[in-house]
């Protein structure tokens, strides 16, 4: 089992936790760990009907319970009804506390449970992050088959277990479960989304691409986002009058997932498309980064109607930190012209840089450096979060 960043917060913890994560992520497998009492898993058939069956059974078996307990409740949102039953119990003084799991925030809205409900304090788990891999990290590997932990321990099989999680899951299950009615144009659009993974986002021109309305293809990127198999990137929207993009980017939440979804993932990338997976495979970093150390950090992207990007801005409260991923072993001075439109245009002091794959720390223009990128996420990263956080 590798050793989750959130882990030893839980586990200090005292309060009751909901955690979210997209379906192999290892929500069980880290809620396991913590070692409960009780072990209620809805993802077992016979098990999800008794309590279907019988909504009243989980409080008659807690009040039961002689002692005080950890309790886990596993793929909750296939019963979204139980989160008001536990906030119940917990305001009545019951002493127990719960470890609840769920893939699908949408599932638990539409069934009116309240996300937040009082003590339960909300934690995210993402895939394997290059932190929690430390010494296993291979990028050839993590821009291949990304690092869901089930394709990270067998990655023999990895590639038929990226087969099936792409079709029976993505393809199949999300559609049983009910979240779209147009099921056809529902698995057209997971090609495209992969497609589209780390772009500018054009609802019009996919729509039309697609034959289908515009506001059916906002709502499957929402579907994406809300069974926390995408994250949604908002454009960074400057001070000074400079016209910029006002489109989403939407990044699945794992590479390799994207390369199954394309039938990419059984041969290394090569040329654009590796250039691209390493841009997002960033991305993803960042936002693991952030979600996993709870920090209030905003992440956008930068770009100008002419042209001018800024792969990933993070905005820390403190300053923006700009960011452009280059796959090379050298930055040219032509690279460097969107982080130079964005100094232009930003409301706070910018740490402007370059990730790439060279060995060393350059400084390539006034206020822009290059830095290793494993160099800034090991280092540089959680260095500026500690200080944040004192």
């Amino acid at each position: 089992m590798f050793q989750r960043t959130i882990q030893a917060r839980i586990a200090a913890s005292k309060r009751s936790v909901l955690l979210l994560g997209a379906r192999q992520v290892g929500k069980s497998t880290l809620a396991r760990a913590l070692g409960p009492d009780l072990v209620i898993n809805f993802a077992d058939e016979a098990v999800f009907m008794t309590y279907a069956k019988d909504p009243g059974r989980l409080g008659r078996e807690l009040r039961a319970m002689g002692r005080a307990s950890l309790v886990l409740v596993d793929e909750v949102q296939r019963i979204p009804s139980l989160l008001n039953t536990v906030q119940a119990l917990m305001d009545e003084g019951i002493r127990h506390r719960f470890i609840l799991t769920g893939s699908s925030a949408r599932k638990l809205r539409r069934g009116g449970a309240n996300l937040l409900p009082g003590r339960i304090v909300l934690e995210y788990l993402d895939p394997l992050s290059v932190w929690e891999l430390g010494a296993t990290f291979d990028l050839d590997v993590a821009l291949r088959t990304g690092s869901l932990p089930g394709i990270v321990s067998d990655p023999e099989d990895a590639a038929a277990i990226l087969e099936t999680y792409a079709t029976v899951y993505l393809r199949e299950e999300v559609q049983a479960e009910a979240l779209v009615r147009e099921v056809g144009a529902y698995a057209r659009f997971l090609d495209v989304a992969a497609e589209q993974s780390g772009a500018w986002v054009n609802y019009s021109k996919l729509a039309s691409d697609m034959e289908i309305p515009k506001e059916t293809v906002r709502r499957f990127f929402g579907i994406l986002e809300d069974t926390l198999l995408a994250f949604r990137i908002e454009p960074f929207r400057p001070r000074a009058k400079r016209r910029v993009s006002q489109r989403d980017r939407f990044v699945l939440f794992d590479v390799g997932v994207r390369n199954a979804l394309l039938g990419l993932h059984r041969q290394a990338p090569v040329g654009t498309d590796r250039g691209v997976l390493f841009e997002q495979w960033i991305i993803l970093q960042c936002l693991y980064f952030n979600r996993s150390r709870r920090l209030p950090w905003r992440v956008s992207a930068y770009r100008t109607d002419a042209g001018a990007e800024v792969d990933i801005v993070v905005d820390t409260g403190r300053e923006l930190l700009a960011l452009e991923c280059k796959l090379g072993h050298k930055v040219r001075v032509q690279d460097l012209g969107g982080l130079r439109s964005f100094k232009e245009v930003a409301h706070k002091p910018v740490r402007a840089l370059v990730l790439y794959q060279g060995e060393r720390r350059e400084q390539l223009a006034e206020g822009i450096t290059a830095v290793p990128f494993l160099e800034f996420l090991r280092d540089d990263l959680p260095a500026m979060a500690d200080e944040g956080e004192r």
